[in-house]
């Protein structure tokens, strides 16, 4: 939506005036070369502002790897704006994905464990150590507030080349808030259902007289229960300073920090007892649980003692330089670290876990087991990357090439105790229990992955219709992992290095000046470790330093066109990716790295403004997945990938009335997911696909006000969004919620 204001103060016009002001001095200029310039007479001249929307299509990526607008890129990208996280009320990164059609947090761990913080599957992978801040990788279990973040970037297909190892499948990158030459404040307050608090400050403020500088600061505080599930808490703080000197002049510098503190509640999931699916894990003896009822979806399993505290810190500094028009040089430097504690009382409700000693289910229990994460991790990184834009002849040249030196590390801690964790009932657990501290036992594990790596992209425009783009990245890397006893004592010291060469190239066919037409391929690899810097001692296990590192190759043909006057882009890809050097276990015993995995499909996406008050955002995409290891990887005995939809659509449209008022809402629809096998006997071996839908309204009261209410799962679905590998536990979808939020901005 564009909005016209005649009012002078506002976050837009230092800019615009200085734009207008500029453009008015030109003439001027010419002047004074011929003859004295008078004193001109200017007539008064009255700043509109047309403030960006929500669903205006990016320009492009917010990675200065990639160069071109986004209809001229060379893969499926969807890019997700800061408005449009604040008009869907979308505060998390898996929150914010819901715009993204296939991706999601649809695993909910193996065994007792829980998948916490973004645990992201993108076209049938994990992307969870693919997510980048700023281009820099982003390491640790969190779940990663968007209260500093002004867009995200969503690539899809192997990212090898632009950002080193990654998962096979894609890439996240958030792409934080800077200061500026304006000053400005906007702050909101929320409260909703499942005793939802949340406070968010946003104050921006130019430096008067010190060259060019200017002062950010970002805040955030949430107190909040998840809607439908007891006891659950996700609360947390954050604080996000930033300094910028050099605005609007040939050198600027930058320099962040970000303080994250988390105090969750883990949710462990609910028995899956009385789904469609289940039946008795011992049906010889126990018959009747057959046919049990379902559990209470809001259902806490946990204890009084359960935790997830996350402390994560950030600071970056990054220079900028231009030497001439189209070339710069920007060099980054960061230090970041997370640090997690974290218990779980968690369940596995198989044979011998769950207790029934009756056919009465008030007195069915299940015993518990505590999982527990006492980690670290760390990163120091520096890279200087140059932007340059030339002509060989009549070729145009966008060269985008750097350097990049990494250190990561994950440290390990061993906790345990002397207490055990009472049993809890299946239908009416009691979560009022405390446990025992637990302490270190000096037993613990490391893992340091260092880094050094060349890259280098270009685009070579041929001519109005035609462009060629290719990139490669040469990575050397180092792993160590080791592990120790109680006492001290070395159990493990396993090291992996090597060279990674990973490449892309696409050509892309301008028919028009607001389409093309494009087809890639890339080759990305992942070491041995290279997910979470664990090898390990097993002859079957991908992370044994002698196996090779595993290779996806993608192609992708596809379309993108800007139309209603560039306020709309559409787009539309077939891909493919296949990942080998997959580990097989032979008939003989042996093992070979002969299997791969693949993943093939069509995504469609829709950004834009059909009218000046009517935007909409959409996607869907369809996949066909196979595993060729040898083994059905499925447990309903297919070879299909497994926490892969098939088939998954998301959309989101916005109008804005006349009179201040604005409605909106979305549908989002995710096909049924396979789940792994361990040989899990009852359990269900799939979850069902849904619809949910959700809905906005807003009142601009007036400039510098206004509210907002949203409204979560309208419908009230009961749906199964995540299931864990054994299929004993799934996370129920959130259950219908509002939260009424009101807005000021100066």
């Amino acid at each position: 939506m564009a909005n016209s204001n005649t009012y002078i103060k506002s976050r837009k016009h230092t800019v615009l005036a200085a734009t207008a002001i500029a453009a008015l001095s030109l003439p001027i200029h010419a002047q004074s070369q011929t003859k004295p310039a008078a004193t001109p007479t200017l007539k008064e001249v009255t700043v509109t502002d047309v403030q960006e929307s929500a669903y205006t299509p990016a320009h492009g990526l917010s990675s200065p790897k990639f160069t071109q607008p986004l209809v001229n890129t060379t893969q499926t990208v969807t890019v997700i704006k800061e408005q449009l996280m604040k008009e869907q009320g979308a505060t998390t990164l898996t929150e914010a994905l819901r715009n993204v059609p296939g991706a999601g947090t649809f695993y909910a761990g193996e065994n007792g464990n829980t998948s916490t913080g973004d645990a992201i599957y993108m076209r049938g992978f994990d992307t969870s150590s693919s997510i980048f801040v700023d281009g820099v990788r982003d390491l640790g279990s969190i779940s990663r507030d968007m209260f500093n973040i002004e867009q995200i970037d969503v690539i899809k297909g192997a990212a090898g080349t632009d950002f080193g190892r990654s998962a096979p499948t894609g890439s996240i990158n958030l792409s934080t808030k800077q200061p500026k030459l304006e000053d400005s404040f906007d702050a909101s307050l929320s409260a909703g259902s499942a005793s939802y608090k949340r406070s968010t400050v946003d104050w921006n403020k130019s430096l008067e007289g010190m060259g060019g500088a200017a002062f950010r600061l970002n805040a955030m505080a949430q107190d909040a229960g998840v809607a439908g599930r007891d006891e659950v808490k996700n609360d947390r703080w954050g604080i996000a300073p930033s300094l910028a000197f050099g605005l609007n002049t040939d050198t600027r510098t930058y320099l962040n920090f970000l303080h994250v503190k988390q105090s969750n509640v883990p949710d462990g999931g609910v028995l899956t007892m009385g789904l469609p699916g289940y039946s008795s894990p011992d049906p010889t003896k126990r018959p009747y649980l057959s046919g049990a009822s379902r559990v209470n979806s809001s259902n806490f399993y946990g204890t009084s003692s359960d935790h997830d505290d996350v402390t994560a810190d950030m600071v970056t500094l990054r220079v900028e330089h231009d030497f001439a028009p189209g070339v710069t040089l920007r060099n980054t430097s960061r230090w970041g670290q997370t640090k997690q504690d974290y218990l779980l009382s968690s369940f596995m409700a198989g044979t011998s876990q769950l207790v029934t000693p009756s056919t009465d289910p008030s007195t069915w229990t299940i015993t518990r087991s505590i999982n527990t994460k006492d980690q670290v991790n760390r990163i120091l990184t520096n890279q200087t990357h140059l932007n340059a834009s030339f002509e060989t002849g009549s070729i145009k040249h966008d060269l985008s090439t750097g350097l990049e030196l990494a250190r990561e590390e994950q440290n390990g801690y061993t906790l345990a105790t002397s207490g055990t964790v009472p049993t809890v009932s299946v239908y009416h657990p009691n979560s009022s229990v405390s446990l025992p501290a637990y302490a270190r036992t000096g037993a613990g594990n490391k893992g340091t992955t260092d880094t050094v790596a060349l890259y280098a992209f270009d685009t070579l425009k041929l001519n109005e219709q035609w462009q060629i783009n290719g990139g490669v990245r040469l990575d050397h890397y180092k792993t160590d992992y080791d592990t120790w006893d109680a006492k001290g004592a070395s159990t493990l010291d396993l090291k992996k290095s090597g060279n990674l060469f990973n490449w892309k190239i696409g050509a892309l066919y301008k028919p028009a000046p607001n389409g093309s037409i494009y087809a890639n391929m890339a080759l990305s690899q992942q070491p041995p470790g290279g997910a979470n810097f664990a090898l390990s001692s097993a002859a079957n296990n991908a992370a044994n330093p002698n196996m090779d590192p595993q290779k996806a190759k993608t192609a992708e043909l596809g379309t993108k066109w800007e139309l209603f006057d560039k306020h709309m882009l559409v787009s539309g890809a077939l891909f493919r990716t296949e990942v080998t050097n997959e580990i097989v276990t032979n008939p003989d015993g042996t093992v070979g790295q002969t299997g791969k995995k693949v993943v093939q499909g069509i995504e469609l996406g829709v950004t834009g403004q059909i009218t000046p008050a009517w935007g909409v955002s959409g996607g869907y995409t369809i996949q066909k997945t196979k595993v060729d290891t040898g083994t059905k990887v499925a447990a309903d005995g297919t070879n299909g990938l497994t926490y892969t939809p098939k088939d998954a659509f998301s959309l989101w449209t916005h109008y804005q009335l006349p009179f201040g008022l604005s409605i909106g809402g979305g549908a989002r629809y995710a096909g049924g997911l396979k789940r792994g096998t361990d040989g899990a006997v009852g359990t269900p071996n799939r979850t069902d696909s849904y619809w949910v839908f959700d809905a906005v309204a807003s009142y601009k009261v007036n400039k510098n006000f206004d509210v907002q209410l949203n409204v979560f799962n309208l419908f009230d679905k009961d749906y199964v969004s995540a299931i864990n590998k054994s299929g004993y536990r799934y996370f129920p979808g959130i259950a219908r919620s509002v939260r009424l939020t009101a807005n000021v901005h100066f």
